[in-house]
């Protein structure tokens, strides 16, 4: 409809109103209506037009990963009052899209040897606290010539931060236990804290299980075969790699991959906005929480 508006538009120097409308089947009231309302069009125009300028800008500095929810986000921070189903709208309009996810590839080696190990979280993937629960697992890094790297992460349940991670060009037992080495580093310590992993042989094993014993941490293992039980380090490993990839089919070499993922890793704790943090990041939603603390306590 409004193409034939506009065709009226465009010839009215030249020819009658009436007779285009006559020709175009239209109301000569409804294009009269439309006509009166074209100011405001196009002050909407330019102002989706401005808004998609700061979108681009945001979406860049996310590596081209944010959707509308996490932009929007960013947006108000930055100072500007907008709502996420305009950002939404505009974002399409401008063809400004975030990375889609791609098929994951499994990696999950069950042990039928390995001891028994409970459920101690029963898909419950939160924590009132820093420090409580912790959640691992492993994901494949494709490298030409149908090469891999292995990551193994540590994330805390409460701000899903990365506090563990190593990569290797295996997934022996080393590769999860230089992880939780690592988150133990990070924390200073895991004395008291929960770990939940799926059955891979790595962390069913004897090392890894004498590893948690040293430092104190208490196993936990979903059931065997199903993803839901450890969904949110699946989540977690598939937005590094579409985020990182943006489509590609691999990492090149090994050093660019390991460069690739290391600096995702650091943006993730210290910029990108989680969902589950109310689009905060972990180490934002992390010193937010100890400031709240501290204030109640004073």
């Amino acid at each position: 409809m409004r193409s034939r508006f506009q065709f009226v538009d465009d010839h009215r120097a030249t020819q009658q109103v009436k007779r285009l409308c006559e020709v175009l089947e239209l109301n000569r009231s409804s294009y009269y209506k439309w006509l009166s309302g074209q100011q405001a069009r196009a002050a909407r125009q330019h102002r989706d037009r401005v808004l998609a300028e700061k979108i681009r800008e945001v979406h860049g500095e996310s590596g081209g990963a944010y959707g509308s929810p996490r932009v929007t986000a960013e947006l108000k921070e930055k100072g500007l009052p907008v709502n996420e189903k305009r950002v939404a709208r505009v974002m399409r309009a401008f063809s400004i899209a975030g990375i889609r996810l791609r098929r994951r590839v499994r990696t999950t080696a069950p042990d039928p040897a390995a001891t028994l190990v409970p459920d101690l979280f029963q898909r419950d993937f939160t924590s009132p606290e820093p420090g409580w629960k912790y959640m691992g697992d492993i994901t494949y890094l494709p490298l030409a010539g149908g090469e891999f790297l292995y990551l193994a992460t540590v994330l805390d349940c409460f701000s899903r931060r990365v506090v563990g991670w190593s990569i290797a060009d295996h997934m022996r037992t080393d590769l999860v236990a230089d992880a939780l080495r690592m988150a133990a580093r990070t924390r200073g310590g895991l004395d008291g804290s929960l770990f939940h992993s799926d059955h891979g042989a790595q962390y069913g094993s004897r090392a890894f299980a004498d590893l948690c014993i040293q430092l104190g941490v208490a196993r936990s293992m979903g059931a065997v075969g199903t993803s839901a039980d450890n969904a949110a380090c699946e989540s977690f490993h598939a937005s590094l790699k579409r985020e990182t990839l943006q489509g590609a089919h691999d990492y090149s070499d090994a050093t660019t991959c390991r460069r690739t993922v290391f600096a995702w890793l650091t943006r993730y704790n210290t910029h990108r906005r989680h969902s589950a943090n109310g689009h905060l990041s972990p180490n934002g939603y992390e010193r937010r929480h100890h400031a709240t603390k501290l204030t109640l306590a004073a």
